[in-house]
């Protein structure tokens, strides 16, 4: 199967782009088709799950999110996340976020996974880490940047709640996976 990108152009820039391209491709059946698409550029991101071993916990940010205001909500609780600025590692990025976000310092993560949140929609390849970390990790207060208007409020779940936390609060398909996969792999 091939695929060319007979044009594209950013069609609205700002702090995200959308972009708009032709494309031509080939169809299962054998023939090409060509036709119009439209993505929003925002660059790739990168999200941990926390466990603080100590207190047997998952960690987790709670933050404003203006696009959940279209459901009424507006308030998040979610895994750290960020999104990688030009030419950073995925690794580096989540050790600045989880530091940012949580104050948390971390020294060794894993990558479990790499998705596309919304592929029919946006560029975005995320970048999904787990780390172990116990409470004495925490060497910064957190909260997010100031200069970002950043509001964060550090969230301890204990692990035994997680499965409840699915079935009645979880709504961030990120940190959905990361504590599916967490409970399927890590949990006792």
């Amino acid at each position: 199967m091939k695929y060319k990108i007979t044009k594209e152009e950013i069609v609205f820039e700002d702090v995200y782009q959308v972009l708009k391209a032709e494309v031509t491709y080939n169809r299962f059946k054998g023939d090409d088709i060509s036709t119009k698409r439209i993505a929003f550029n925002r660059g790739d991101g990168v999200a941990i799950l926390l466990h603080e071993k100590d207190t047997d916990c998952v960690l987790l940010a709670n933050q404003f999110r203006y696009p959940t205001t279209k459901h009424h909500s507006g308030w998040l609780t979610e895994v750290p996340a960020g999104s990688l600025e030009k030419n950073e590692n995925p690794l580096e990025c989540i050790k600045r976020e989880v530091l940012e976000e949580l104050g948390y310092k971390i020294s060794d993560a894993i990558q479990v996974f790499d998705c596309y949140p919304s592929p029919g929609a946006c560029t975005e390849k995320t970048y999904l880490f787990f780390a172990e970390v116990n409470s004495s990790d925490k060497i910064e207060k957190g909260g997010g940047l100031e200069t970002e208007n950043e509001d964060i409020q550090l969230i301890k779940l204990p692990v035994t709640q997680i499965k409840k936390y699915l079935k009645t609060e979880a709504h961030d398909a990120k940190t959905i996976i990361l504590l599916q996969w967490f409970l399927l792999n890590k949990q006792v």
